[in-house]
């Protein structure tokens, strides 16, 4: 007589997704056409995925260290992507309005395609920067 094991079924991974905020004032047909379809953030089980442009940041879970909704932010230190020089922090911004900040536990690749130059952080303009530092947290609380 034999006997079965049970048959293990995994689950779909589940890919969450946030487009960039942006300011309609500020020509946001035009920046979408710059940035490209596929601008945003994604956070799924192979790790967190951010595009802006020609740019991406990416690291696995396992490397996420928190985040924080932040902002409002001055004008002239938000647009485009901008390199901190205090603390290397990266940031792509397309709104005043607010965003995330990314911390990692290890610094990332992202402002130049060598990835000389590491960053502790990413701040990232997204839809819904409250409900992105809450999933990171989580993750982070599980690890």
């Amino acid at each position: 007589m034999t006997t079965s094991e049970p048959a293990t079924v995994e689950e779909p991974a589940v890919v969450v997704h946030y487009r960039l905020h942006a300011d309609f004032a500020l020509g946001h047909p035009w920046l979408h056409r710059v940035l490209g379809p596929r601008a945003g953030l994604e956070l799924d089980a192979d790790g967190l995925r951010v595009r802006f442009g020609p740019w991406l940041v990416e690291t696995p879970l396992s490397n996420l260290a928190g985040a924080e909704a932040t902002g409002p932010y001055r004008a002239l230190r938000v647009f485009g992507v901008r390199l901190s020089l205090a603390d290397r922090g990266l940031t792509f911004g397309t709104t005043t309005r607010g965003g995330v900040c990314l911390r990692f536990r290890e610094p990332v690749r992202g402002i130049d395609p060598w990835g000389r130059i590491r960053h502790p952080g990413l701040t990232v303009t997204v839809s819904e920067p409250e409900l992105v530092a809450e999933a990171v947290n989580r993750i982070v609380a599980g690890s």
